[in-house]
């Protein structure tokens, strides 16, 4: 089942379950794109300053894309997601680096997915493609669920999904049979409320992308 907005993590997950033999579990390798070039002398400049530019407002479009990075790394604004960025005393109105304006775009794409997408590629087809594609696509819309044997999730209502879950985990023998995840775009509210209600069910198997992804 989806719930989560990040399809990235979701697919990726799914594959290490492996949905009941829907997928194979292992990422493809996607050597098309590598280059070999001589070491580079110089770094940033004018081409990062350009590179940022164009994929911000590919992702985000112009005027948000003006609007959110002026606020990356201020004192008003949010902190860069893709690096621990020092607080210097004296900031600039641009705080922030190539990768950092590329890793906020990610976050604050206009793109997503729906139940056409879903309806168009199987769980297989999804679980070959690379995680930058994944990603690229957009925060999935709405509810979907995959049920077994199927090979294309389906769209639910939210009651629907929640009804499939809380029945689900009433039938366990017990708590410790279950296991919860949380994506990295979690906010930490959402995090602490989940992690609540999991330790109120009655168990601590609460691993987050940061043991799926870099242990």
């Amino acid at each position: 089942m989806i719930l989560a907005q990040d399809l990235k993590s979701q697919i990726r997950y799914n594959k290490m379950i492996t949905m009941g033999g829907n997928t194979d579990g292992l990422t493809p390798v996607d050597q098309s794109k590598l280059k070999l070039s001589s070491p580079k002398s110089t770094a940033a400049g004018i081409p990062a300053v350009i590179s940022s530019a164009v994929h911000s407002i590919k992702k985000m479009g112009p005027m948000k894309t003006i609007k959110t990075l002026k606020m990356v790394n201020q004192k008003d604004g949010f902190d860069c997601p893709g690096c621990a960025w020092p607080d210097p005393e004296h900031s600039s109105p641009f705080e922030f680096c190539e990768n950092g304006a590329k890793a906020v775009a990610d976050e604050a794409m206009k793109a997503n997915v729906n139940r056409k997408f879903f309806a168009k590629y199987t769980v297989k087809e999804l679980s070959q493609r690379s995680d930058y594609w994944l990603n690229s696509q957009g925060r999935i819309a709405e509810p979907m669920y995959l049920k077994r044997g199927e090979s294309n999730y389906k769209p639910i209502s939210w009651t629907e999904a929640f009804s499939l879950i809380s029945k689900k985990l009433n039938t366990l023998d017990s708590p410790n049979n279950a296991v919860f995840y949380t994506s990295g775009r979690t906010s930490n509210e959402a995090a602490f409320l989940y992690q609540a209600f999991v330790r109120m069910y009655g168990t601590n198997n609460l691993p987050d992308c940061s043991n799926m992804c870099h242990e």
